[in-house]
C-alpha cells in the first residue's frame, strides 16, 4: 500500500511529494458522467459498488497517492433521516430549516454505522480493490449549519451568522447534537478502511476570526481531539479567509489544509512547525494550461523546499473543466520533484529534529 500520505501526516521523510486533489472524483473527469448517468450524488453513494467504482476512477487518469471517498457532506443528514436533495446551484436542500427550540430538538440520536452502513460498505470494497490508501471525509458543524439553518442558504451565509449571533444556546445545542454524531461518523470510516479523515468546513472563510474562536472552534476542536485520542488521523481544512489559520491550528488536525489565498511558507508559519499542512495551487490555474499549471504547482514546491509534511492538493476542489491531462502533468511534475535536493538548497532539517517554532524559511 502507498503510504506517502500517512508518513506526511507524520512528518516523516517521504520519497515523493504526496499529491491528491479535492474533488478528484468527478465531475472533471469524462468516465464520470457516464457511470453517474442522471442519478444525483446522495443516490449515487446509496449503490456502494458505484460509488466505490467512482471514487477509484481518478487512478485511471492521474497516479494520485490518494483516492477521496465519493459522497457528500450532507450525507450525515441522510443518517439523520432528513429529507435532504441536492439541488443545482443550491447544494444540500432541507424542507424547512432548523432554527427554532422545536425543530431542533425534533432531531433524533442516530448510529451512523447502522444509517450510513451504504458508505461504510463503500470504503470496505476499495480497501480490497485500490492499492493507494482512501481518505474519508465529514462536513464541519459551522458548513453543515449553514445548510440547516437557513435552507436554502444563502450566498453570505447571513441567515446563519444571524442565528449564532441571536441565540447562542439554540447553536451549542444544534452544534453539539451535529458534532457528537459526526465523531462516530468519522471513526466508523476509518473502522471500515479510511486512512485519515479530513473535516471540510466550506463556508468559514465568511467569519470574523472573533466569531469564529467562539461559535466555531470549540465545536472543531472537540471533534479533532475525540478522533486523535482514538488514533484517527485528521486534515483540518477551511477556506476563505487565511485570518482564521491560527485558530484552527489550535482546534487541530495532524495536517492543517490551505487555499490558494496566502504563500504556502507564511501559512505554515502561522499554523506551527508541529503540523503537517496540505494545499495549495489555485484550482484555476489548472484551466491556464499544462504550462502555467506546473509553474504554479513549482512554486509552492520551492517554497516548501522539501520540508517533511507537506501534502500536495488544490486549495478547494477541482473545476468541472479541468482537463485530465493537464492535472496528469501536475501530479507527474510533484512526483519529480527532488526533495533531498530541496531540502540541501534551503538547508531544511530532517524530520524530528525541528522544534516547534522553527519557521519554514
Amino acid at each position: 500500500m502507498n503510504d506517502r500520505l500517512l508518513r506526511a501526516l507524520r512528518r516523516e521523510p517521504v520519497d515523493r511529494t504526496p499529491v491528491w486533489f479535492m474533488r478528484q472524483a468527478g465531475r472533471s473527469l469524462p468516465r464520470y458522467h457516464e457511470l453517474k448517468g442522471t442519478r444525483d450524488l446522495l443516490e449515487v453513494t446509496r449503490n456502494p459498488e458505484l460509488a466505490a467504482h467512482i471514487t477509484a476512477l481518478p487512478l485511471e487518469y492521474f497516479p494520485v497517492d490518494a483516492a477521496v471517498l465519493y459522497a457528500d457532506i450532507s450525507t450525515i443528514f441522510v443518517g439523520a433521516g432528513l429529507d435532504v436533495k441536492i439541488e443545482k446551484g443550491l447544494g444540500p436542500v432541507l424542507p424547512h430549516p432548523y432554527d427554532t427550540a422545536e425543530r431542533i430538538r425534533s432531531l433524533r440520536p442516530f448510529e451512523p454505522r447502522e444509517t450510513l452502513d451504504f458508505v461504510l460498505d463503500t470504503l470496505r470494497i476499495l480497501k480490497e480493490r485500490i492499492d493507494v490508501p482512501t481518505l474519508g471525509f465529514i462536513g464541519a458543524p459551522f458548513t453543515l449549519m449553514t445548510y440547516l439553518v437557513e435552507s436554502p442558504r444563502t450566498r453570505d451565509r447571513s441567515g446563519t451568522k444571524v442565528f449564532m449571533w441571536r441565540e447562542p444556546e439554540l447553536w451549542d445545542e444544534l452544534m453539539s447534537y451535529w458534532v457528537e454524531h459526526l465523531v462516530e461518523f468519522a471513526k466508523a470510516q476509518v473502522e471500515a478502511g479510511a486512512v485519515c479523515v479530513q473535516l471540510f468546513d466550506s463556508w468559514a472563510g465568511s467569519l470574523h476570526p472573533d466569531d469564529y474562536g467562539s461559535g466555531v472552534l470549540p465545536y472543531s476542536r472537540r471533534i479533532l481531539g475525540e478522533l486523535a485520542a482514538s488514533g484517527v488521523p485528521t486534515i483540518n481544512f477551511a477556506t476563505g479567509n487565511p485570518a482564521l489559520l491560527p485558530a484552527m491550528a489550535e482546534a487541530g488536525g495532524d495536517a492543517v489544509g490551505l487555499d490558494w489565498r496566502v504563500p504556502i511558507d507564511e501559512a505554515w508559519e502561522l499554523v506551527g512547525s508541529d503540523r503537517a499542512v496540505q494545499g495549495n495551487l489555485d484550482p484555476i490555474s489548472l484551466l491556464a494550461g499544462r504550462d502555467v499549471a506546473i509553474s504554479h504547482a513549482d512554486r509552492i514546491l520551492q517554497a516548501v523546499g522539501g520540508r517533511p509534511g507537506h501534502i500536495f492538493n488544490v486549495g478547494h476542489g477541482l473545476l468541472p473543466q479541468t482537463d485530465p491531462e493537464v492535472v496528469r502533468a501536475v501530479v507527474d511534475h510533484v512526483h519529480s520533484f527532488d526533495l533531498e535536493a530541496a531540502r540541501a538548497r534551503l538547508g531544511h532539517q530532517p524530520a524530528g529534529s525541528m522544534a516547534k517554532g522553527d519557521t519554514v524559511s
